[in-house]
């Protein structure tokens, strides 16, 4: 008899953008309450999720790797072993995919909160975990995340997950940071910051030739929820009036222009387009395809 699948195929999928290809690669997922969103009516929020037939809050984490001009990017780093057991998973990913991770040259930080930096660094040793790659990322995030007088008025649990843990994680790159405020931070790729979320919080633009994918890092977490009601944020959003303020900017941005998107919390692998509905958005995966000249 022939044995049933005991696990899913890895979690790899190519998109390409003119000359670059852009890889989704799943860290896993988080399951978490609804009671971590704010601006919004539960009842409501937890009735758009039950409509979309996800009864709960089921959070993807996705990075991106970048090939193009004969470099490897990778937009954040997952979370490592530093949060659920149902993720941590870029590493196995990247194997899955055939990149070493020694390839890898430049990190691109959305920003440092633990599901996009804890891959960063083996939390057990203190070693990279990307060895000869530059961390780039908004000059606004470690002159936050390293601000000891902002530490000092946080909560215990946010100076654990967020202040400390942070550092840990990118200390080891102390020595090959690159900070920016905008503009091309690799080939082909331009920084869009889309500050609130954290001070930092950045998107990343990459084009090449008439084609255009922007990855919109944390502009939402519960994707069904906040296209629905754009005002809904999460607790964990550094200021919630700048985040929903960027929010609502990327995604007239992206549905005016028909932009391919992908995001970090978007469901794998996580590219679609976003359609204006009123005041309300919604979210249209793109469909799936078997060969990268098929797109």
């Amino acid at each position: 008899m022939t044995a049933q699948p005991a696990q899913q195929i890895p979690g790899v999928y190519h998109r390409k953008i003119g000359d670059i290809v852009v890889t989704a690669i799943s860290d896993g997922y988080l399951d978490g309450s609804m009671d971590v969103m704010r601006n919004v009516d539960l009842e409501q929020a937890h009735r758009i999720l039950k409509d979309a037939f996800r009864p709960a809050r089921r959070t993807n984490v996705n990075a991106f790797l970048i090939h193009s001009k004969g470099r490897i990017a990778i937009v954040d780093t997952g979370s490592g072993n530093y949060l659920q057991p149902s993720a941590g998973f870029v590493q196995r990913n990247l194997a899955a995919a055939g990149i070493d991770p020694a390839s890898i040259d430049t990190v691109l930080l959305t920003h440092m909160h633990p599901d996009h930096s804890a891959g960063l660094t083996d939390m057990s040793n203190g070693e990279r975990l990307f060895p000869n790659a530059e961390l780039v990322m908004h000059e606004n995030e470690p002159a936050h995340w390293f601000d000891d007088g902002a530490m000092a008025k946080a909560d215990e649990r946010s100076r654990k997950l967020y202040f400390l843990a942070g550092r840990e994680q990118v200390t080891p790159y102390k020595n090959r940071t690159r900070l920016f405020r905008q503009g091309e931070v690799f080939p082909g790729v331009t920084a869009v910051p889309s500050l609130g979320h954290t001070p930092g919080h950045t998107a990343y633009l990459v084009a090449s030739g008439n084609d255009q994918l922007m990855i919109w890092g944390d502009t939402v977490h519960v994707p069904e929820v906040q296209t629905a009601l754009p005002e809904a944020g999460m607790a964990f959003d550094t200021d919630l009036a700048a985040a929903a303020a960027s929010r609502k900017r990327m995604f007239d941005r992206v549905s005016t222009d028909g932009m391919l998107v992908a995001g970090m919390h978007l469901h794998f692998p996580a590219f679609s387009r976003l359609a204006r509905r009123g005041d309300a958005y919604a979210l249209h995966p793109e469909a799936w395809v078997h060969t990268l000249d098929a797109v």
